[in-house]
C-alpha cells in the first residue's frame, strides 16, 4: 500500500541559532546525518513511498541535498511557500494529497514507528490523530492550596505534574483540507480550537518510546549526544547509500 507523508520544512529555527546562521533547521546534523534525512529514511523503512516537503527558508539548499529522493529508493518532491503559512497552512497548496497522509515536523527525533501510526488512523476512521509524548515538569515553587476563605488546606513542595504534549506528527485524512483557509497562515492550536468548538473527534496516540525536538540548543545537544549511542534504535538496516552533511 502506498503512504505518503508531508514533511514541514521550512521554519527559520531562529530558536537555534547560532547553528542555524548557515544551515537550515532540517539540515542540521544528527550524527552523520541531517535530522530531515534521518526522518526520511525512517519513513521509507516504515513504507512511505512518497514525501513531499513543504519549504520555504533556504529552500534551494534543502532541494539540493535530497533532490527526487532516489537516493533513498522513495519520490521526494516540494511545496514552496512564498511567505510562511504555519503548520497547516502549507497543506493547501499540495493539491494531489490523498485520502489519508502523514504530517510532521522536520526537526523530530523519535523512533516511532510511524507506519503503524498511520494504520491506526486509516482504521479508526477519525479525522485526525495526533501522537503524544508525556513529559514530567517539576514547579520551582511550593504550592499553596486555599479554599474560598483563603485559609490553606493543603501545601506541596515544588510538586511534578505529568502532561502529554504533540509531538509534531499527525495523520490526517483529506477532509481536515475543507477546515484550512488558502494563503493564509494557519496553525495546528487554531486548527485543534476550531475542532473542539465543532465537536469533531481528534484522536490521541500515546508515544511511550523516545522523542525529542531539536528546536533548542540544549535539545539539539542533548538529541545530538543520544543518537550517536543508539543509532540503531532509529536507523534500521538500509540498503541506501550513506551521506554525509
Amino acid at each position: 500500500m502506498s503512504r505518503r507523508a508531508v514533511i514541514l520544512a521550512g521554519g527559520i529555527g531562529r530558536r537555534l541559532r547560532p547553528y542555524t546562521v548557515v544551515l537550515p533547521k532540517p539540515l542540521m546534523p544528527i550524527g552523520e546525518y541531517p535530522i530531515l534525512e534521518v526522518i526520511i529514511r525512517q519513513l521509507a523503512h516504515y513504507g512511505f513511498d512518497h514525501i513531499t516537503l513543504a519549504v520555504n527558508h533556504q529552500a534551494e539548499i534543502i532541494k539540493s541535498y535530497f533532490n527526487s529522493g532516489n537516493r533513498w529508493g522513495i519520490k521526494i518532491d516540494y511545496s514552496l511557500e512564498k511567505e510562511p503559512l504555519g503548520t497547516m497552512g502549507p497543506l493547501k497548496l499540495i493539491k494531489d494529497l490523498p485520502e489519508h497522509f502523514l504530517v510532521m515536523n522536520g526537526d523530530v527525533l523519535t523512533d516511532l514507528d510511524f507506519g503503524r501510526l498511520y494504520d491506526d488512523h486509516v482504521v479508526s476512521g477519525e479525522i485526525f490523530t495526533i501522537s503524544s509524548s508525556e513529559r514530567l515538569q517539576q514547579s520551582e515553587f511550593g504550592i499553596l492550596k486555599v479554599n474560598n476563605k483563603r485559609d490553606l488546606y493543603a501545601f506541596q513542595e515544588k510538586p511534578v505534574e505529568k502532561y502529554e504534549v504533540s509531538m509534531g506528527v499527525y495523520v490526517l485524512s483529506k477532509e481536515v483540507l475543507e477546515h484550512i483557509p488558502e494563503d493564509s497562515p494557519y496553525g495546528f492550536d487554531t486548527l485543534m480550537f476550531n475542532f473542539l468548538h465543532m465537536g469533531k473527534t481528534v484522536r490521541v496516540k500515546l508515544h511511550q518510546g523516545y522523542w525529542l525536538d531539536i528546536g533548542r540548543p540544549e535539545d539539539y545537544v542533548q538529541a545530538t549526544d543520544f543518537f550517536k549511542e543508539n543509532k540503531k534504535i532509529f536507523l534500521k538496516e538500509t540498503h541506501v547509500e550513506n551521506s554525509t552533511v
